[in-house]
């Protein structure tokens, strides 16, 4: 789940988006403040809050941190607005510490390489075109469902035939402070915990 406010941008509406692909269809249906939007099998893609500092307390503008304390009012929000639908929302952590176990070069593709990360109790695969990665690397990295620094959403992929999951990220693409302008991951200190959060400011 994804959520965007910006009171002076579009006014008092919590966008709400829980489908990664934008629907080809939509249809839209109004209950009270809710509008839902639903994709073309009827499931329900995403919603728009109205009057939401009604039902949110807002810390913060841009895209919020999806919190237990969020799901919760969303889920009250629903309720008072007649719509019977249960959030189900992953509330791991999107950015984590991760540990490169094996690097091995793409089969259809020079510049790239596939990695099997651990990250914690999961190994993902990811595939990676950083010239500066290799295996024994503590790296960050953003996993399906995070959204960059940049507003691009993270999502399981297929690169060049081979399936990838999340993406190894750089200073620069993580917006950090005195991020190097040449390309290359961020590689981590090795007393950072495999598995554990790591914080990006959206």
């Amino acid at each position: 789940m994804n959520a965007f406010y910006n009171k002076q941008g579009i006014g008092d509406v919590l966008l709400v988006q829980l489908q990664t692909e934008t629907p080809e269809k939509i249809q839209t249906e109004i209950s009270g403040d809710i509008t839902l939007i639903k994709d073309g099998k009827e499931a329900i893609a995403g919603f728009n809050l109205f009057n939401a500092s009604q039902y949110i307390s807002f810390p913060e503008t841009g895209t919020i941190d999806v919190s237990e304390q969020l799901v919760t009012e969303l889920q009250n929000a629903l309720e008072k607005n007649s719509v019977e639908f249960l959030l189900e929302v992953d509330l791991s952590p999107k950015f984590v510490v991760g540990y490169v176990e094996t690097m091995e070069k793409h089969p259809n593709a020079d510049k790239l390489n596939v990695c099997q990360v651990a990250v914690g109790t999961e190994k993902l695969q990811i595939v990676c075109g950083a010239p500066n990665v290799a295996a024994g690397q503590k790296v960050v990295v953003a996993k399906a469902g995070a959204v960059m620094p940049s507003g691009m959403l993270i999502k399981d992929a297929e690169l060049r035939g081979v399936a990838s999951s999340g993406m190894i990220c750089s200073a620069k693409e993580l917006a950090l402070p005195d991020a190097p302008q040449e390309k290359g991951i961020l590689v981590l200190e090795d007393d950072n915990e495999i598995g554990s959060p790591f914080e990006v400011k959206a």
